[in-house]
C-alpha cells in the first residue's frame, strides 16, 4: 500500500526538506489575511505544486516499517498492520503541510501576485508547465552536473599543466648552471 520507488520518495522528502527550510517555524507563523492565503492556494493549486509532497507520508510509513522490521523481523505482519492504521490516522493531518505550503507562497508573493500565478497556471500553457517542470528542473540539475564534471575535470588538468610549467622554471632558476670548460 506504501511502498514507492526510490526516486519518488527522494523526491518528495527532498521537496518537504526544501518548503520546511524556506518556511518560518510551525511556532512563529506570520497571519496572514484569508484573501491572501486563499489567493495562495489557488496559486499552489493551480501550479501543482503541492504534489510533490503526496509521498510524504507514505515514505515515512515505509521508513518506519523498515526500521520496526529490521529490529524484530517475527513480528513483520503486525508491524505492517500498525504501521498502515497510523499512517491513516495520521493522513487527516495533511492540511497542516498544505498550510505551511500556503505561507511559503504567501511570504514571497503579494494577493495580486498570487492571482496572477493561479491565472497564468489555469491557461494551456501553465497546465502544460506544471505538468513538466518537475521533469523540466530534473533535467536542469542534470544538465548542470554533467557540465559541471567536464568543466571540473578540465580545470583540474589546466591547473596541474600550469603548476607543472611554473615548478619547473622555478626548478632552473634555482639549479645553477655549470660552468662552461
Amino acid at each position: 500500500m506504501f511502498r514507492n520507488s526510490r526516486k519518488t520518495a527522494t523526491i518528495a522528502a527532498t521537496a518537504l526538506a526544501l518548503v520546511l527550510s524556506l518556511g518560518q517555524p510551525l511556532t512563529a507563523q506570520e497571519s496572514f489575511t484569508d484573501e491572501h492565503i486563499a489567493a495562495a492556494r489557488d496559486a499552489v493549486s493551480s501550479a501543482n505544486a503541492i504534489r510533490a509532497f503526496d509521498n510524504v507520508l507514505p515514505l515515512m510509513a515505509d521508513r518506519t516499517r523498515t526500521l520496526f522490521i529490521q529490529n524484530n523481523p517475527a513480528n513483520t505482519a503486525m508491524i505492517d498492520e500498525v504501521v498502515n492504521e497510523t499512517a491513516l490516522g495520521l493522513a487527516e493531518r495533511r492540511p497542516e503541510l498544505n498550510r505551511v505550503v500556503y505561507e511559503v507562497w504567501a511570504r514571497r508573493f503579494t494577493v495580486e501576485e498570487l492571482k496572477e500565478l493561479a491565472a497564468f497556471y489555469k491557461t494551456p500553457l501553465g497546465q502544460k508547465y506544471s505538468k513538466v517542470e518537475p521533469e523540466l528542473r530534473a533535467l536542469s540539475i542534470g544538465a548542470a552536473k554533467q557540465w559541471g564534471d567536464v568543466i571540473s575535470t578540465e580545470m583540474v588538468t589546466l591547473v596541474r599543466e600550469e603548476l607543472t610549467k611554473r615548478l619547473a622554471a622555478q626548478e632552473s632558476q634555482a639549479t645553477p648552471e655549470a660552468p662552461a670548460q
